[in-house]
């Protein structure tokens, strides 16, 4: 059989050749080192033989696809060690998560709580070194009814009814046995540190009205060190949490009369934005954009039209009648733009046009997925659509990426990956518009692009978006948590839904290709996101207040309104702390509100038109003339809007 590898080698192999073989074909180290296998985009064991020709992809712990094997894999094993001390637990499912992973169980009103968490967790590195692996079995829907009915579980008796023959397989390893579907790591012996982080209530299958059912959450590693910089992670995170330090920096706040998801952003905030959107737009009018506005609303013909609606109903907010009509909240402002498109005629001479604008749009989020500014249902995203001929597409797209890379380094964003969205071939016409040829067309377009900018990037199956492949470009902050933070996406379908074109050099008529790009992502998520970055410490440029002017008493506060608006003659944005407070009180407070810098004012200072300049976490750094600090502040500043 011939097996076709990431970097398009095809290698020969005898028909059951098992990916752990190939995998010891290429090199030892990779065999070590290899957790789980996809063929053709369909997740396989390792020890699995492989019959026919296909695509081989192998991970390791570095990929996503390898920490969920691992991290389910760790899970099986938990049930494992609860079975052994609660014998007549019932079990229900263990999936991996973005952290980790988590069991439910039902313990049948025997008590668990966390203190039972160190015999777990010992139970389970004990059975982790018999280093047993992991066999997939198919069964038939008859052998597993049985099993579980002999031992009373009605969960997974309700989980197997719902399948077929061929469609039910169990997983074995020592001396347990899980309905599972599989993705395992080869061994237990691989997981060398567990901790088990929290226990919680969780109604089977998320119905309140099910049982009620005990989760208990779970992480693992590989090594011993990883798992305590995750946990060191954990205690900096909370530090750096945006909820936290939005709150106390007075950035934004949330109110049940509002709603949930919906953001009201404090004067603090409301700054932030204007700055942020400030530098995007002088960044994107260098680039050759031009603003445009689109309402909140719009029609359901508009959605009909674009397609939305059949692929995103179900995250937009419920229709509006009115005058006989149908209106949905803007979710998305592309369509938006295609009307602003055809609403002139265009010829090649126009091309590329590039539409930019900081669109708001809502979304209808699940009430349990809300999670502060990351996941809201009212944003405000940096928006762009660029209308470009095939021959203009590599130059643009290129100058899309390299708009992020200069983001990047603004923000000191050192590590990033970018993720290539492609298509299933198998769900066209039912996940994504049924273009095969267009697909691969660009695809090998986007792929063309990367290769040629030498950037870090993954290819992922199953994620493109409904009209085209795209990049979602992923951002680490400063302790290693990972961000979604910008797209940059290829359309192919929406020229031809809303009829598009331009003019080309022939007198003919021609139609588009669109590039959706969000750089910035939204403002709800990369304000976020920087908070904990900068764990509140905002950069000069970027702080709503940069100086806090802080008198020593009442006798100098004309002084200190004579700096206040001098710094406000240099557009610098001062805070008058005019309290009467004394001055240690003053600076304590200024560092708590993060401010970069302080001026201290009395007696000597007033007399010499000076300023004593305080630094926030650095403490004194000296005395200057009130216009050279000034000069000193701008000088310093990383970014210029």
């Amino acid at each position: 059989m011939n097996i076709t590898l990431p970097d398009g080698s095809v290698r020969s192999f005898e028909r059951g050749t098992t990916a752990l073989e190939i995998a010891k074909s290429i090199s030892e180290g990779l065999a070590r080192n290899v957790l789980t296998a996809k063929i053709d985009g369909q997740v396989i064991e390792l020890s699995e033989p492989i019959n026919e020709d296909g695509s081989l992809t192998l991970f390791t712990w570095d990929s996503k696809e390898g920490k969920n094997a691992f991290w389910h894999s760790s899970a099986h094993v938990l049930a494992q060690a609860i079975e052994f001390f609660y014998p007549k637990v019932n079990l229900t499912i263990g999936p991996a998560i973005e952290n980790g992973f988590y069991y439910d169980m039902d313990f049948g009103g025997e008590p668990f709580s966390e203190k039972d968490f160190k015999k777990i967790e010992d139970k389970m590195l004990e059975l982790a070194r018999e280093k047993a692996e992991f066999h997939k079995k198919a069964i038939s829907k008859l052998e597993a009814l049985a099993h579980y009915n002999e031992r009373n579980n009605p969960f997974k008796v309700e989980l197997i009814e719902n399948l077929n023959d061929g469609e039910i397989t169990f997983c074995t390893h020592s001396n347990f046995s899980d309905l599972c579907r599989g993705g395992h790591i080869p061994n237990t012996g691989f997981i060398k540190a567990v901790k088990l982080m929290s226990v919680a209530g969780a109604y089977w299958r998320g119905n309140d009205k099910n049982p009620q059912l005990t989760r208990i959450y779970g992480i693992s590693f590989p090594k011993q060190a990883e798992l305590t910089d995750y946990l060191n992670m954990l205690e900096e995170a909370k530090k750096r949490d945006h909820r936290k330090l939005g709150k106390e920096l007075e950035i934004f706040t949330f109110d049940d009369d509002i709603g949930p998801g919906l953001p009201l952003w404090l004067p603090n905030g409301g700054a932030i934005i204007e700055i942020l959107e400030g530098f995007a737009k002088k960044t994107e009018s260098e680039g050759g954009y031009v603003r445009v506005k689109s309402p909140h609303i719009a029609k359901e013909s508009l959605y009909i039209k674009s397609g939305h609606l059949p692929y995103y109903k179900e995250s937009m907010f419920p229709p509006m009648e009115m005058d006989g009509d149908k209106y949905y909240l803007k979710a998305m402002n592309c369509p938006h733009h295609h009307k602003i498109f055809a609403a002139t005629p265009k010829s090649y001479r126009d091309m590329p046009l590039r539409y930019a604008e900081y669109g708001t749009c809502y979304r209808y989020e699940q009430s349990g997925e809300l999670f502060g500014l990351m996941r809201v249902r009212c944003l405000q995203m940096n928006d762009a659509h660029i209308y470009c001929t095939e021959a203009q597409f590599e130059d643009e797209f290129r100058k899309v990426n390299d708009l992020y890379l200069k983001y990047f380094k603004v923000f000191g964003i050192d590590k990033y990956v970018m993720r290539f969205s492609k298509h299933d071939p198998a769900k066209l016409g039912e996940k994504y518009i049924n273009s095969p040829e267009l697909w691969l067309k660009t695809e090998e377009m986007v792929r063309k692009v990367l290769i040629n900018l030498g950037v870090n990037y993954v290819e992922v199956e199953d994620e493109a978006a409904f009209y085209g492949p795209k990049i979602d470009i992923q951002i680490y902050s400063a302790i290693g948590r990972e961000f979604t933070l910008a797209t940059n996406q290829v359309d192919f379908a929406q020229a031809g839904r809303f009829d598009l074109s331009f003019t080309n050099e022939k007198n003919e008529k021609e139609r588009p290709l669109i590039i959706h790009r969000a750089p910035l992502g939204t403002h709800e998520r990369f304000i976020g996101f920087l908070l904990e970055h900068y764990a509140g410490n905002l950069p000069s440029w970027l702080a709503p207040k940069q100086v806090s002017i802080l008198p020593i008493s009442d006798k100098y506060l004309p002084y200190a309104q004579k700096l206040a608006e001098l710094m406000k003659n240099n557009d610098i944005r001062a805070l008058l702390d005019d309290r009467n407070e004394k001055i240690g009180k003053k600076i304590r407070d200024a560092e708590m509100k993060k401010i970069p810098f302080m001026l201290v004012v009395g007696e000597n200072e007033m007399q010499e038109e000076s300023v004593s300049v305080r630094k926030h976490g650095e403490g004194d750094t000296g005395k200057m003339l009130a216009t050279d600090f000034v000069q000193f502040f701008i000088d310093q500043l990383t970014v210029k809007i």
